[in-house]
């Protein structure tokens, strides 16, 4: 099992790694840049692609968890049509998006309180990146369909090559350019389309002779898009309050300024990182839990949820031993401002202590996910967000000044993880 475990968990640690490592490096270009405000701007902008796209995180995670099992049953008929309606999926629904910018745009604005600066550029990131939206909708399908076919090689292809292309991008469009948001933004544009259409070529290269088991009259089957819909409508409720309570910490602070905003931006990256090394058991996860319900194998599905587990706390376990131990030095990699440097230092204590608290929640949505039992998802981050995150926020700040937001998020993701554990032997372990 450990095998197993592991030849799916590297890769996707590996290329989920560079995701953060995309965050690290765009926030010490802009952070290097002459006016803190630029920081403000990428941190905003962000946070509204994160709404509109982690909000449809649904077409990875629900693709992988309804193919694994399909996988498991070997039927290829299912397995080619679960991709081509995530696909379909993507593609309307990214069209869509482009076609209501400017709405998204004014309300987005509207609803994150920043300095004038800082909502300025926001808006130029904006205008650029708004049109990644098909790409990036597509990828998390095609994504998660890889996974779902036990195939962790291919994200962690796509993924990386992606990340460098922006990278190189994003440095040539700043240093050789002049550029800053806007130069962040044309470099994603770019990278994301090319990532598209190495991963069409991966899928021609090793799957194309599933094509045949192709059924058109399949593709808008009622039955099948109601099961597709109702996982991915919990996974999407799930998903939204993530990316609320994300989007809330951001606004929040945002309105104490743009000196605890940089600093929260770069502290944000630091659990950032930590939960993609962790996530790349949760797609591991996913990819055999799904695939052991699939095929009936109890005792294995078992296996794949508690070592899983114990692969998650090991992991999260020496985040925190480093972020104790070099966190001070990490925060200088992503910015000389040492205003923000100091602000950053009085609450790294809490970032410190993320990486083995939020461990368990990381790893139980893999869990739920490869087992499409959504319904524990979606109640226990309901619970944690509203009735103790929001709570917490307002008690806690009243009492402990700019401590108060971190703390309550701390408990966000202790809840959570709390309450998928409690639910475990009840779903998952049932089945």
């Amino acid at each position: 099992m450990n095998r197993n475990i592991l030849r799916l968990a590297i890769p996707n640690i590996i290329s989920n790694l560079s995701v953060p490592l995309l965050g690290v490096v765009d926030t010490a270009l802009v952070g290097h840049l002459d006016e803190v405000y630029y920081l403000g701007a990428l941190a905003v902008g962000s946070v509204i692609f994160n709404f509109i796209f982690w909000g449809f995180g649904f077409l990875r995670m629900g693709t992988t968890g309804l193919t694994a099992q399909e996988y498991g049953r070997r039927d290829r008929v299912n397995m080619v049509m679960i991709l081509a309606r995530v696909q379909f999926l993507a593609l309307a629904i990214g069209l869509v998006i482009v076609l209501f910018q400017v709405p998204i745009a004014k309300f987005s604005l509207w609803m994150i309180d920043s300095t004038r600066e800082v909502a300025e550029y926001t808006r130029v990131y904006f205008d650029i990146r708004i049109y990644t939206a098909p790409a990036v909708l597509a990828l998390y399908g095609i994504n998660g369909w890889f996974l779902g076919m036990q195939n962790a090689k291919y994200p962690m292809i796509i993924t990386i090559v992606l990340n460098l292309l922006n990278i190189i991008f994003n440095v040539s469009f700043i240093y050789g350019l002049d550029m800053h948001v806007d130069g962040v933004a044309y470099g994603t544009l770019i990278s994301t389309y090319l990532a598209l259409l190495l991963a069409a070529s991966l899928f021609w290269f090793r799957y194309k002779r599933y094509l045949s088991h192709y059924k058109q009259k399949l593709l808008l089957n009622v039955d099948e898009l109601k099961k597709y819909f109702s996982v991915n409508r919990d996974i999407f409720i799930r998903t939204l309050c993530l990316i609320f309570t994300f989007s809330f910490f951001t606004a929040v602070s945002a309105q104490q300024g743009d000196l605890i905003l940089a600093a929260n931006t770069i502290l944000l990256q630091l659990w950032f990182i930590v939960s993609y090394g962790i996530d790349g058991f949760a797609y591991a996860a996913e990819s055999l839990v799904g695939r052991f319900k699939g095929s009936l194998e109890k005792d294995q599905l078992a296996k794949a949820v508690w070592y899983n587990i114990g692969w998650g706390l090991f992991l999260g376990l020496m985040g925190t031993v480093a972020y104790g131990l070099f966190g001070n030095q990490i925060l200088a990699i992503f910015t000389d401002k040492t205003d923000v440097i100091a602000v950053a230092k009085t609450v790294l204590f809490w970032t410190v202590l993320a990486p083995v608290v939020s461990s368990f929640c990381y790893i139980f949505d893999g869990i739920y996910i490869g087992a499409t039992e959504t319904k524990a998802m979606r109640n226990t981050m309901i619970l944690s967000t509203f009735f103790v995150f929001l709570p917490a926020y307002y008690i806690a700040t009243y009492y402990f000044g700019k401590h108060g937001l971190w703390l309550a998020m701390v408990l966000f993701m202790v809840t959570r993880g709390i309450a998928l554990g409690f639910y475990l032997p009840r779903t998952v372990l049932k089945t």
